[in-house]
């Protein structure tokens, strides 16, 4: 069995959005309000920008350090 690579997920802008589909999805089902809805989405798109830029400077900065 193939281990997750778990830092090419959490880069993944399709994985944000399927994260924040799904939390949209379930708020809906269990009648969360649509403004709920929209801050929670909100709150986990901002969470996953932060994410993929961490790791997207983390790469460069690891780039740039094997050059020197």
């Amino acid at each position: 069995m193939n281990k997750v690579d778990w830092k090419a997920k959490l880069s993944s802008r399709k994985f944000w959005a399927l994260v924040a589909a799904l939390a949209t999805s379930i708020l809906g089902a269990v009648g969360a309000s649509d403004d709920t809805a929209v801050k929670i989405t909100g709150i986990i798109a901002a969470v996953g920008a932060c994410a993929v830029y961490m790791l997207a400077e983390a790469i460069t900065d690891a780039n740039n350090s094997d050059k020197e």
